[in-house]
């Protein structure tokens, strides 16, 4: 097969995905159609419809663009017929339906923030480094009726260090994504559209299938006082900056606020029978009681407020004693 000959179809939306849209792009291969989210309401009324980073970069390109509600819709399966691709790549997308991903001659693969079959779901970045892992990477593979099950087609690993939080992570694998796609559909190119692929059951090791990432809500993000001081610590920067881990932050009076987390410090500091969250300010420094230390916070943020380093949260507390963090 020729690299003129492969008609791909892209499918992504978020800011992780435009990266491989823009190599592919930047490598002339022939993306013939992107398909994309429905533009999002945004401001106080929801009166203003903002496009997906995805679709701003395919219209600055003058890439077509579909952005069907209903993936089996006749009039974006019509789309897709008149697009005839023989190929299509899939980044931080929805799940697909049979009759979509199955639709190319050779086949739909995705492009997954993970070291599959470890970290399957939505938020694998965000669940790797709150369970405190030192590697993930990321990994193609062929989608098929699960959730993240398919054949491995490649993975790239890269180490994550003991201070990255989701931010640091996510720009090294967007970046390593875009350079895994690129080896991906070269790969297509020179089997003649079936490269060598994985069963996924064939890797599976001792706990991979434990460790999952479903979608982020508010009942998993908030932080638990009673473990160590690393466990703690990973799960803050496992969700700094979105979502934010979060706690209840109480006042002598009784009042409750939330209070949201995106930084904090392991310390040497040993624990005298604290309560976990139980507060303590020494030499101008916030620090919070874990099950097994005190653990400095570093960056903050009241409900209402805007994100502000320790020292200006202390300035703005009242009985500065009496206050706790309650999970």
């Amino acid at each position: 097969m020729k690299k003129e000959d492969l008609r791909i179809v892209f499918m992504g939306t978020p800011e992780f995905a435009v990266e491989t849209l823009r190599a592919l792009v930047e490598e002339h291969y022939h993306v013939v159609g992107v398909v994309t989210q429905p533009d999002k309401p945004v401001g106080r009324h929801g009166s203003v419809l903002r496009p997906s980073p995805v679709k701003q970069y395919a219209l600055e390109h003058h890439l077509p663009v579909a952005q069907p509600e209903k993936m089996k819709d006749d009039s974006f399966l019509e789309t897709l017929r008149q697009w005839n691709p023989n190929l299509q790549v899939v980044v931080a997308f929805r799940m697909l339906p049979q009759v979509v991903w199955d639709f190319p001659e050779y086949g739909t693969f995705n492009v997954h923030a993970a070291l599959l079959p470890r970290y399957r779901g939505a938020a694998p970045i965000n669940w790797a480094i709150i369970n405190g892992e030192t590697q993930t990477g990321v990994t193609t593979f062929f989608l098929d009726k699960d959730i993240d099950t398919g054949k491995i087609i490649m993975q790239q690993s890269t180490p994550i260090d003991s201070e990255d939080d989701v931010e640091a992570v996510y720009d090294r694998l967007m970046k390593l994504g875009a350079e895994i796609c690129l080896k991906t559909v070269e790969k297509v190119i020179d089997s003649d559209g079936h490269p060598e692929a994985i069963a996924q059951e064939s890797l599976v090791k001792d706990d991979d299938l434990q460790c999952i990432a479903p979608k982020l809500f508010k009942e998993n993000t908030i932080i638990g006082w009673n473990q160590s001081q690393k466990r703690v610590h990973d799960f803050v920067r496992g969700l700094s900056p979105i979502p934010g881990a979060w706690t209840y932050f109480t006042e002598p009076d009784g009042k409750q606020t939330i209070l949201k987390v995106y930084k904090t410090s392991i310390t040497a500091l040993a624990i005298q029978n604290e309560t976990p969250g139980t507060l303590m300010i020494e030499k101008k420094k916030l620090y919070v009681a874990t099950a097994d230390g005190w653990l400095e916070l570093q960056e903050l943020q009241l409900a209402g407020k805007k994100r502000m380093m320790a020292t200006d949260f202390i300035n703005g507390m009242k009985d500065k004693e009496m206050c706790v963090l309650r999970s």
